[in-house]
């Protein structure tokens, strides 16, 4: 893939792999990324996924690769800028106008201005899950389920037919990488008389391959060397491989996970295999897609769960919700993205408590670091956290959206309630007291809490940002905001969009307790009317700052 990447001249510049669910294909996406970025030739890359509305939806993929491009051409950005303000309702129409005002043309006015330089141009794009692509949501809430699968489908040809005519019937010199299950569109679009079958390559991860024989080999390999490190070449038997090969169901990501579980640092691998097998299907019984890898993260959950709530200090906490929080808040690619290390802050937990809460879920997830260096919960694989959005299949250890945001508007509240000193007037010395922990996890509930309470009306939401004002907490808020906007959280550079987004509040208050709404939409008055004072304030600091340099 990456020789074909890599060869601009060749023949063709589309490139499609098709493969069933769990087979590698995001793997591989994500591996081509990172090697493409490497090379600084990563255009752009849109994962879909069916579970984050952000990302599952047709309509934003051309804007998001066309953003992507931008940020590597000054000149593509300006281009594409035009060609909004041009047309404002540009992101309503079809993909393939969206395609040729904001890609397209773009590219021909860099190559017409000679502004182009080919040699250094980003020019590969990848879309991972084309088959996760849906319709649009403001559409589809009245149909059936058959009419929404028709629709994502109908969406998804669009999204291939539009490649097609904008990128090489323009001749444009992008390399499109592609990958997707089999599904109806793509599938169509490559057979014999579909619109991609002269001019598009196939890679198909078979679905006829029988992968026993690998996965056999993988545990062989990898049990004969956890008993030279234990001294124990008999702590298994070719029994115990053949049950784990059958549960696998022709899925390795299944004996990956076992074998991780199994070889986890300061346990014993023979019993934590015992454990193992007492979760497999006995021979011959019939088991569903997945039922034997949800079984799986469910045990491991499970234990997790069960070792994380038996610590003392742990008491009164629930685990779940903690932990899918982290999983949900460090996503980059969510709604509110928040760093694990403040996160954990926001959520009342310890310093570094994120390390504690994953430190039995080793095998699952891990903890890196994003490009901006932000500390972000990381899982090894796209099927654990498809188990973690379906209900049907995570069951106990699903956590809905909703619950999420809600629990850590309560957090954000509390934490606000909890640090301010009594004395009010005291800050901003106090604020500077505070350990850097907190005041990390201070700055954080106040720049995300407009973001984590938009769009939702529902009473649990409403009756928390009640009690917060009967609290006398937009007060203690209030005092809190000239620190943290001249702080390390940024708030100064998105002051207008956050005070947009807070000025929403306010409405979704007035229809339960006009009174509470009163005492928020005051204090954004006050606060519009302030920021100029502390604009001013922040400036003189920073010149002082530069003078003090000199």
């Amino acid at each position: 893939m990456m020789d074909w990447i890599e060869n601009r001249d060749g023949p063709k510049s589309i490139l499609c792999m098709t493969g069933a669910a769990g087979s590698g294909k995001s793997a591989l996406q994500q591996t081509v990324a990172e090697r493409c970025a490497t090379s600084d030739i990563l255009g752009a890359a849109f994962f879909i996924s069916s579970a984050d509305p952000t990302r599952n939806i047709a309509s934003a993929i051309v804007p998001t690769i066309a953003y992507q491009l931008g940020l590597k051409h000054d000149g593509f950005r300006t281009s594409v800028a035009a060609a909004v303000k041009h047309d404002r309702h540009i992101f309503t129409r079809s993909l393939q106008s969206q395609m040729d005002a904001l890609i397209v043309r773009p590219f021909e006015n860099l190559r017409r201005s000679k502004q182009l330089d080919a040699n250094t141009f980003s020019y590969a794009i990848l879309i991972d899950g084309l088959d996760e692509c849906s319709g649009e949501p403001y559409t589809s809430s009245q149909l059936t389920e058959a009419e929404k699968r028709r629709q994502a489908e109908d969406r998804q040809a669009e999204l291939l037919a539009a490649i097609q005519h904008c990128i090489l019937d323009n001749d444009l010199p992008y390399r499109i990488l592609i990958a997707s299950r089999p599904e109806w569109a793509i599938r169509t679009a490559l057979e014999p008389g579909g619109h991609l079958h002269e001019v598009a390559y196939h890679i198909q991860l078979s679905d006829n391959y029988d992968a026993s024989g690998d996965m056999r080999r993988f545990l062989q390999r990898r049990f004969k060397v956890i008993g030279l490190q234990i001294g124990d070449s008999r702590w298994f038997t070719e029994r115990d491989i053949e049950a784990l090969v059958r549960a696998a169901s022709g899925q390795f990501i299944y004996v990956a996970v076992v074998y991780n579980y199994i070889s986890e640092r300061r346990t014993s691998p023979s019993k934590r295999l015992k454990i193992v097998l007492t979760w497999v299907p006995h021979e011959g019984q019939v088991t569903h897609p997945f039922e034997t890898l949800d079984r799986l993260y469910t045990n491991i959950l499970l234990a997790a769960k069960n070792a994380y709530e038996a610590v003392d200090t742990h008491r009164g906490r629930d685990f779940t919700l903690l932990f899918v929080n982290l999983w949900m808040f460090t996503d980059v690619h969510f709604t509110v993205f928040i760093p694990a290390d403040t996160l954990s802050a926001l959520l009342g937990i310890e310093a570094r408590g994120e390390k504690n809460l994953i430190s039995d879920l080793r095998s699952l997830v891990t903890l890196g670091t994003d490009g901006d260096g932000d500390l972000i919960l990381e899982v090894y694989h796209k099927s654990f956290a498809d188990f973690l959005h379906e209900e049907s299949r995570s069951k106990d250890f699903f956590i809905s959206q909703f619950r999420s945001h809600l629990h850590l508007t309560k957090c954000c509240l509390q934490r606000i309630l909890e640090w301010r000193p009594l004395d009010l007037y005291s800050l901003p010395g106090e604020y500077q007291e505070l350990p850097e922990f907190d005041r990390r996890g201070l700055q954080a509930a106040i720049i995300k809490l407009p973001l984590l309470s938009l769009g939702y009306r529902d009473s649990a939401f409403v009756d928390e940002l009640v009690h917060f004002t009967e609290k006398r907490g937009w007060h203690k808020f209030d005092r809190s905001l000239p620190s943290v906007y001249s702080g390390q959280g940024n708030l100064s550079k998105i002051w207008e969009a956050w005070l947009n987004l807070f000025r929403s509040i306010p409405g979704i208050l007035k229809v339960r307790n006009p009174e509470a709404a009163a005492v928020l939409t005051g204090f954004l008055d006050k606060w519009e009317r302030d920021e100029k004072g502390w604009s001013r304030t922040f400036t003189e600091r920073l010149n002082f700052s530069d003078l003090d340099e000199l």
